[in-house]
């Protein structure tokens, strides 16, 4: 099946929902899902987002754009993921306790707002990662339409370009959260410290970034062809000399370069 017969499929999906809240992070998957949810249901879709500590105001900023321009309504509510119980000790099932928790939030404003359904925007490429928080989506009964049509990450990226969407090359991005080892302690002032550090990189050209936070070591991942970008000495001086501001007291390179799920590769090695 190509990506026009699954879109096809996703539009006829979307259709049967009648109305919906879609979960919505300004990323290429939800802004994709938003786009066609509309297309199809009209009015009858509101795009939701949470602000948190753990998602950047960039982010934040781009996802509201982009709602305004397509003339979709926009709900952004507070969230406060580090008073979950259990979330700042970052456990290994700590996506699943957050999106329990904020999908639990999201199905109170479908229910205020009197949409039926709830969609979010994993695709099928998700499950070949380690990602618990896929199970709390599953028992609240939140629908995963891009899953149900068999789309993947690619097909989505070249949908949403034939849909001049602004985000069809946009970088990946992951909650903030995701830079901590498992087990280290997540604090306001840590994610605060990785979202400026990266935003750093990013203000310097670098369009992927990660930067892990290992206590005092801040550990760059950059995309592989990128990384003799930073083998200048005046650069790697100046990065370091910031990056103090920001409260570490030493800055790495990964060596082997950017990757989804780098902190999960530890889980793997215990198994």
């Amino acid at each position: 099946m190509d990506r026009h017969d699954k879109l096809t499929r996703l539009k006829d999906h979307l259709a049967t929902l009648e109305s919906v809240v879609v979960a919505y992070s300004g990323g290429v998957d939800s802004t994709f899902l938003l786009k066609v949810a509309h297309d199809v249901l009209g009015d009858r879709v509101v795009a939701v987002t949470a602000q948190s500590s753990t998602y950047p105001e960039r982010e934040l900023g781009e996802a509201g754009d982009f709602a305004r321009r397509a003339g979709i309504r926009h709900v952004i509510f507070p969230s406060a993921e580090l008073d979950v119980p259990g979330f700042a000790a970052n456990p290994v099932n700590r996506c699943y306790l957050c999106k329990r928790e904020l999908f639990s939030k999201i199905k109170d404003i479908a229910a205020q707002e009197g949409m039926r359904h709830v969609v979010e925007g994993s695709n099928l490429d998700d499950l070949s990662d380690y990602r618990p928080g896929l199970q709390a989506i599953k028992e609240l009964g939140i629908i995963s339409p891009l899953r149900g049509a068999g789309l993947v990450k690619v097909d989505i990226r070249r949908l949403s370009q034939e849909l001049a969407l602004p985000t069809w090359d946009k970088p990946a991005f992951a909650c903030l959260s995701s830079r901590f080892p498992y087990g280290q302690r997540i604090t306001r002032d840590k994610l605060r410290a990785v979202e400026q550090a990266e935003q750093y990189l990013l203000d310097l050209g670098l369009r992927q970034v990660r930067v892990r936070h290992h206590g005092d070591v801040a550990r760059i991942e950059i995309p592989a062809e990128e990384r003799c970008r930073l083998f200048d000495a005046e650069l790697m001086d100046k990065i370091y000399e910031q990056f103090k501001v920001f409260g570490f007291a030493y800055t790495a390179l990964d060596l082997k370069g950017y990757r989804t799920g780098s902190m999960n590769e530890v889980i793997d090695t215990a198994k």
